[in-house]
């Protein structure tokens, strides 16, 4: 296992205090979520204002209810849920955050942290070795920037079909020169580039100190995969 994690920087204490905080909100928020949403844009063909918040308000606690009655044994056995899963949990906070933040991909980096988490749990719960485990986070760092890759030409296109996207962030910056269509493609590229090299790497390193951090606590692992 020291061949796969190196240096351990951070500390298995501070992940495994993190660990179930974030992935009991990963999982507990989904129902709770789909259900407003499923509500709010199911009632939209209504086109009344009354019945619009009404159906959005049942749908949220119809996911309540469903958290009332699965969340614990979800949480439990969270690493016994399969890859496909936990992929699309993935690409569901991915889209959810795209729009929340109006199509900024800047923030879905942040995504790294409950994705190193689960790959990081799972491997400790699967007792896989060191070459076994390498493959693995490689997997999950294609995956995982695969999805931020598809947000960010989602992103990138919108704002390059948008005329006005350029003057917008010129005075969003205060820039004292006007942006061009050559200096938002450049934009584009560079901070693109960084994000996907960032994602990749949040995601292995989380994913790497997580898998040590169960294995320096074996114990508390055993509720999970039951």
């Amino acid at each position: 296992m020291s061949t796969a994690c190196g240096n351990r920087n951070v500390p298995s204490s501070l992940l495994t205090k993190l660990e179930a905080p974030i992935l009991a909100s990963v999982l507990g928020a989904i129902p709770p979520i789909a259900g407003l949403l499923a509500g709010w844009w199911g009632s939209l063909p209504w086109k009344s204002d009354t019945w619009i918040p009404r159906c959005a308000l049942t749908g949220l606690a119809i996911g309540l209810l469903i958290d009332a009655l699965f969340l614990r044994r979800w949480f439990r056995r969270r690493y016994a849920i399969s890859w496909l899963v936990w992929l699309g949990a993935f690409v569901f906070y991915s889209v959810g955050m795209f729009g929340f933040f109006m199509g900024m991909p800047a923030f879905n980096v942040t995504l790294a942290l409950p994705a190193g988490l689960v790959v990081g749990g799972k491997l400790a719960a699967s007792n896989c070795d060191s070459d076994c485990g390498r493959r693995i986070i490689r997997r999950a760092c294609i995956s995982t920037t695969g999805v931020l890759t598809a947000v960010c030409a989602a992103s990138a296109t919108i704002a390059l079909l948008h005329p006005s996207t350029a003057s917008e962030l010129q005075h969003m910056l205060n820039l004292g020169f006007e942006v061009t269509s050559a200096h938002l493609v450049s934009l584009i590229i560079v901070g693109g580039g960084a994000l996907l090299v960032l994602q990749w790497t949040l995601t292995a390193f989380v994913a790497r100190r997580t898998w040590q951090a169960w294995l320096d606590s074996p114990g508390r692992l055993s509720d999970s995969v039951r």
